[in-house]
């Protein structure tokens, strides 16, 4: 598939099923990733893997999270949010560990690592598979960065979820003109 192409057929799947990326599969779309601008060559990503049973412990975690901040969420709630992490075969957290630095902000770093995050969705695409990209208050959650061995000050950009495409997203029309304008100085 042509760049453009995957740039502009890219949708979020309504369902994700197995099989995942193979290791030569997730290499390429790790290194599409990479590729991503990088101001300063900070390098402000990183992208944390969980498949296999680790997928039923980081549902432990997103339930734990939730009952942090629902004491008194009820079983099913709890039983849901812990089924989450079973949604695909693969999930990839990404975060940014900001660095300072005078000539690259803050912005800027966590900009590069949502474009990042965003070249991983659009290479998983290409390569023949679906993704979509959660964010939510488990990304916010302190304890939940630190089970993850991220720093508290790291920020999750997101969690992707990769598979192959159970049922597919809708489509969606390309209208450009509501968001565009031309500025004439």
């Amino acid at each position: 598939m042509d760049a453009l192409a995957a740039l502009t057929t890219r949708v979020s799947p309504a369902a994700l099923d197995t099989p995942g990326p193979s290791a030569a599969a997730l290499e390429t779309i790790l290194q599409a990733a990479v590729a991503a601008p990088d101001h300063g060559r900070m390098k402000p990503w990183r992208f944390i893997l969980i498949e296999g049973t680790a997928r039923e412990k980081f549902g432990a975690l997103l339930a734990q999270s939730l009952q942090r901040r629902e004491p008194a969420a009820p079983a099913g709630k709890l039983e849901a949010e812990r089924k989450k992490a079973l949604r695909a075969p693969l999930i990839i957290v990404v975060a940014a560990a900001v660095q300072p630095n005078q000539k690259v902000p803050e912005i800027e770093q966590v900009v590069a690592v949502g474009a990042a995050a965003q070249n991983i969705l659009v290479a998983a695409h290409a390569l023949g598979f679906g993704g979509f990209w959660r964010t939510g208050a488990n990304a916010y959650d302190v304890a939940m960065k630190r089970a993850l061995g991220l720093a508290e000050t790291d920020a999750i950009v997101g969690f992707l979820y990769l598979g192959t495409t159970k049922t597919p997203g809708p489509m969606r029309q390309g209208d450009t003109t509501s968001v565009t304008r031309r500025w004439a100085g």
